[in-house]
């Protein structure tokens, strides 16, 4: 519990509306998109970066645990609270405070939602790339935090190629500006990159000056059916080894076909075993044309069975429809799943995703493969029921197979998830003791009393 001065506080700082306290409030701030769920002791609700640098402030004199969160849609547990404290949400700081389109960027608060910008910058033929498939319910201050990804990282990079300044609240209380609007900058460390993938650990992101690009005015989207999983692995490789590189590449297998065409009726073949969704875009008509026209025809080279092109924006949309309803659809098939996150070389995608078969097959429960297959980043999710035991301890054990197999492929243990407290048990394994240490030390440095989301990334 924390003490009514405390409390009293708080609510000085940010307002009795802003502070949250009753078990119906708590228990809504208590969980992610994981299985994990711990209730906070408080809730604050800041407007302003100066709202938070005085909380920070507080809670730090107390000595209270401090998690940040934007929308909770994380896949790690990274915003649990597990060890209580205060949930600090900054949901309400949500404004555009600028858009240069000279310079091409966009400052924002930490609590936008990501879709709502890229809709406000696409107004004035401007672009933010990254798109994390849950952008219609995440913040940019999240995806800064975990350094999302999405389908169009394949070409355009993660969130971190788009980040130029922070504006970082650290554990002090203290407000930390960095970078800004030149394109280059080299001077002293990079502490845009420091922040960004940071989880929360070593400040708090409230606002962000980001690099917008100038939206593409041409795209072509397929949809390319194969008669195997293997075969649509193998195209990814001969596709990019040409020199070609589509905005995006989406695999779904055959499990996330027909969930999908149960839920949506979209005409998607269920005769195959993995569709790609393949996707060029550019300012150049005939380039993109051309582009997408070479991929076609080394789908086909490739085993492709048929190929399907968008003949305009609704038949796009309808395909897009289909690939970001994958991870709902699949509550047809079971009443839980566990979605991971692994991320491998491309050259080792078709015996990555050989291996999660093997897995699901070993253990008796289905590994249901979609996701990134462009840069190598899969979600490999398995379909159980939690009330079984049995199935709950198989789960655990193909977890750790998983990430065994991404380890030995050259891989890592996530692409855009993040570590939160899921993946901690792994990071020995994937880092190495000296790694963990150095980062240690980091955390430390700059929050010598750990209440910035303690017990999170780094293993015990």
């Amino acid at each position: 519990m924390i003490d009514q001065s405390i409390i009293t506080q708080f609510e000085k700082i940010i307002g009795k509306d802003g502070v949250l306290t009753t078990p119906e409030d708590l228990a809504v701030y208590g969980y992610d998109a994981t299985f994990e769920d711990h209730r906070p002791d408080l809730v604050l609700l800041p407007r302003s970066t100066a709202q938070v640098s005085q909380a920070v402030q507080v809670a730090a004199a107390a000595r209270l645990p401090l998690v940040t969160r934007g929308m909770g849609s994380g896949m790690a547990a990274a915003t649990v609270p597990f060890q209580g404290g205060i949930v600090l949400a900054l949901t309400r700081m949500n404004r555009i405070l600028e858009i240069d389109p000279v310079n091409a960027t966009a400052h924002v608060e930490a609590g936008i939602i990501t879709a709502d910008l890229q809709a406000e910058v696409e107004k004035q033929g401007l672009f933010y790339p990254p798109d994390p498939s849950s952008n219609r319910h995440s913040t940019i201050g999240g995806n800064i935090a975990n350094n999302a990804g999405g389908p169009r990282c394949l070409k355009y990079g993660v969130t971190g190629n788009y980040v130029l300044g922070l504006t970082v609240v650290l554990a002090d209380g203290r407000i930390l500006h960095t970078g800004g609007k030149p394109i280059k900058d080299v001077v002293g460390y990079d502490l845009n990159a420091l922040f960004t993938g940071s989880e929360g650990t070593l400040g708090v992101i409230t606002e962000a000056l980001l690099r917008l690009t100038t939206k593409p005015k041409f795209t072509r989207t397929a949809l390319v059916d194969f008669p195997t999983l293997d075969e649509a692995m193998r195209t990814v490789n001969a596709i990019l080894a040409a020199g070609i590189i589509p905005a995006t590449i989406e695999v779904m297998d055959e499990t996330a076909i027909a969930c999908i065409e149960e839920a949506m009726h979209l005409d998607l073949p269920l005769d195959v075993e993995a569709i790609l969704l393949i996707e060029s875009d550019g300012s150049d008509e005939a380039a993109v044309l051309r582009e997408s026209e070479e991929v076609a025809r080394l789908c086909r080279l490739s085993g492709a069975r048929g190929v399907r092109m968008a003949q305009n924006e609704s038949e796009r949309a309808s395909l897009w429809r289909a690939r970001r309803s994958v991870s709902p659809s699949l509550a047809r098939r079971a009443p839980n799943k566990l979605g991971e996150d692994i991320t491998v070389p491309r050259s080792a995608i078709p015996e990555a995703v050989r291996g999660l078969k093997a897995i699901g097959a070993k253990y008796g429960l289905p590994v249901v493969i979609y996701g990134h297959a462009g840069d190598g980043n899969l979600h490999p999710t398995i379909l159980f029921d939690k009330r079984d035991p049995a199935q709950w301890e198989k789960v655990q054990q193909m977890v750790a197979e998983e990430f065994a197999l991404s380890l030995s492929l050259g891989g890592t243990l996530s692409g855009e998830h993040g570590v939160g407290a899921l993946k901690r048990p792994y990071m020995q394994q994937a880092l190495g003791p000296l790694s963990i240490e150095i980062q240690k030390r980091i955390k430390n440095a700059l929050d010598p009393l750990n209440i910035l989301n303690p017990g999170k990334v780094f293993p015990d």
